[in-house]
């Protein structure tokens, strides 16, 4: 497997246990913790699981062969709106290389820091993962409900890291042949030199990620509980996770029965945010409907490689101030007025950037201002209300959807991955694609009647109309969240920027991205392999690329 992964448990280790108490840290210097006494005991192994998830958002130059430049899923959570257009850009800001992603630059080439820091990231996953599996099962310690949690936790994330994989590194299932399409090399040893098979099939990987999802599901069943009532509680993985991951696995597999009964499974305990939360930030793992984030530790922050960084345009950053993101104009239209998902994207923003992509920034090139009064009052108004400084640019349809709790500055906030929203989703889609029309609505209804006051969704009456609102639903509901990219393919969707009266993207700053075909005739959506694991793994060649 990659060259680069060879240190990665005991940087894992260091990475936990330089976070650790400080008195810990006094009597044992991290540079001597050995792979021994990392898997001594339970305990000890959970300080790797922790390092597991602070690996999800650091810089990742703390480990051999990484860099500054991508850090973790601060990146990778809003790459999978930027590079399908969901998230729009409207002006040049190619800071951390982001408008590469959007102009469909970086991962279509081999050599480029996305590609290779995608797969280098999630492998480092994979290989801690399966140490904690190997040591924790070979029958050294008794597995008791705390060796069970640690051990449920390992298998989520195998299976979580091999279907991000499977989903960037390969031909969608759906739109695919998968027992046959080339997936990702299944990587099973934790030590090095880490040589893997070659590339398994489509379908043998996907057969992995369900028996590891199977696995940890398992054993959470008899494990100890994940830690409540604190934002660091949900960057834990447990059984609610899991069952998440299972549906999502599931969904883009379309096993559809499997989808909608795990997708119960994961969110029953955790409510629908009440629109006052809704509006809040989506900065806090506090929030009542997520099920998992990464709390990001401020000491550590990631400041301008964070993901606030790249998405929120109160952060107080060049990549917003000069490059406010606005939503799809044409997805904003399709929202109900009794609906307040609405109030999050500001349609009636002045827009004051002189260079903006569509040569109407400042009041005397504004179209949708005459007076410069009214222009000057609103840009104050949204000022006050947001807390972004005099510094920051406004933008017509700009969103509001992420907010810092301290806005206006570059404090990094937390990461959400997995949402009550995002599991009462997955059952509407996978019921509409089994053709089970009432169970689709009302799999939608609790969702619906918490974001609209009006909202019916017995309109919808055939499988293509829910699927249609269903599409809809995710695109407004999930905004922002990194879903986009594997909804796209799941979908079988064109990118077209120019269609139906125009998103509100720039063609001159997009280029490539501007328009893609949709993904069963266009391979160009398969992330490159990087052409150092080609040089380095001796089961893949060149003939292996993508």
């Amino acid at each position: 497997m990659l060259r680069k992964i060879n240190l990665m448990l005991l940087s894992i280790a260091f990475l936990t246990l330089t976070s650790c108490e400080e008195e810990f840290l006094e009597t044992t210097p991290t540079d001597a913790i050995s792979e021994t006494d990392a898997f001594a005991t339970a305990e000890n192994m959970a300080l790797i699981l922790n390092g597991m998830h602070r690996f999800l958002y650091a810089q990742a130059q703390i480990i051999p062969g990484g860099t500054s430049y991508r850090s973790g899923n601060q990146y990778w959570t809003p790459l999978d709106d930027n590079i399908p257009g969901g998230v729009i850009h409207t002006a040049r800001a190619n800071n951390l290389g982001w408008q590469d992603e959007t102009q469909w630059i970086s991962h279509t080439q081999e050599t480029s820091t996305t590609s290779e820091q995608l797969w280098y990231q999630r492998y480092h996953i994979i290989a801690s993962a399966n140490a904690i599996i190997e040591k924790a099962t070979d029958g050294s310690l008794v597995e008791d409900a705390r060796l069970k949690e640690i051990i449920g936790q390992a298998y989520a994330y195998r299976a979580w890291a091999y279907h991000s994989l499977v989903s960037h590194y390969a031909k969608g299932y759906l739109i695919g042949n998968p027992s046959t399409d080339p997936g990702v090399p299944l990587l099973f040893k934790s030590e090095s030199p880490f040589t893997s098979a070659p590339r398994s099939t489509v379908e043998e990987v996907y057969n992995q990620i369900q028996d590891d999802i199977n696995t940890a599901i398992t054993y959470f069943e008899d494990a100890t509980s994940r830690p409540t009532g604190s934002a660091a509680g949900k960057s834990q993985l447990n059984i609610d996770v899991a069952y998440g991951i299972k549906a999502r696995i599931a969904l883009n597999k379309g096993d559809w029965r499997t989808a909608a009964d795990a997708a119960k499974l994961a969110r029953a305990n955790y409510p629908l945010m009440s629109e006052s939360d809704y509006k809040s930030g989506f900065n806090s793992n506090l929030l009542p409907e997520v099920i998992w984030g990464s709390n990001v530790i401020t000491t550590e922050t990631t400041f301008f490689r964070s993901y606030f960084y790249l998405i929120a345009n109160t952060f107080n950053g060049s990549q917003n101030r000069n490059n406010p993101k606005i939503i799809d104009k044409r997805l904003y239209n399709q929202i109900p007025d009794t609906d307040y998902r609405r109030d999050l994207f500001l349609a009636d923003a002045p827009n004051t950037n002189s260079s903006a992509a569509n040569g109407e920034g400042g009041f005397e090139n504004d179209p949708n201002y005459t007076d410069r009064d009214l222009f000057e009052a609103k840009i104050q108004e949204y000022t006050d209300k947001y807390g972004w400084t005099s510094r920051h640019n406004l933008h017509p349809y700009m969103h509001v959807k992420f907010l810092q709790q301290n806005p206006g500055s570059i404090d990094p906030d937390d990461i959400i991955y997995m949402r009550t929203s995002e599991m009462y989703l997955i059952e509407a889609e996978a019921e509409a694609m089994l053709d089970n029309v009432t169970a689709a609505q009302d799999a939608l209804r609790p969702l619906g009647e918490m974001r609209d006051s009006a909202y019916d969704p017995t309109i919808y009456t055939s499988k293509d109309a829910l699927m249609e609102h269903i599409k809809f639903q995710r695109k407004i509901e999930l905004w922002g969240e990194g879903f986009l990219y594997t909804d796209k393919i799941r979908w079988d969707e064109a990118i077209d920027h120019a269609a139906d009266g125009g998103s509100g993207a720039s063609a001159i700053l997009y280029q490539d991205g501007f328009f893609q075909e949709r993904p069963s005739l266009n391979d160009n959506w398969i992330f490159k392999i990087p052409q150092g694991e080609i040089d380095a793994n001796p089961n893949i060649g060149p003939g292996d690329q993508n």
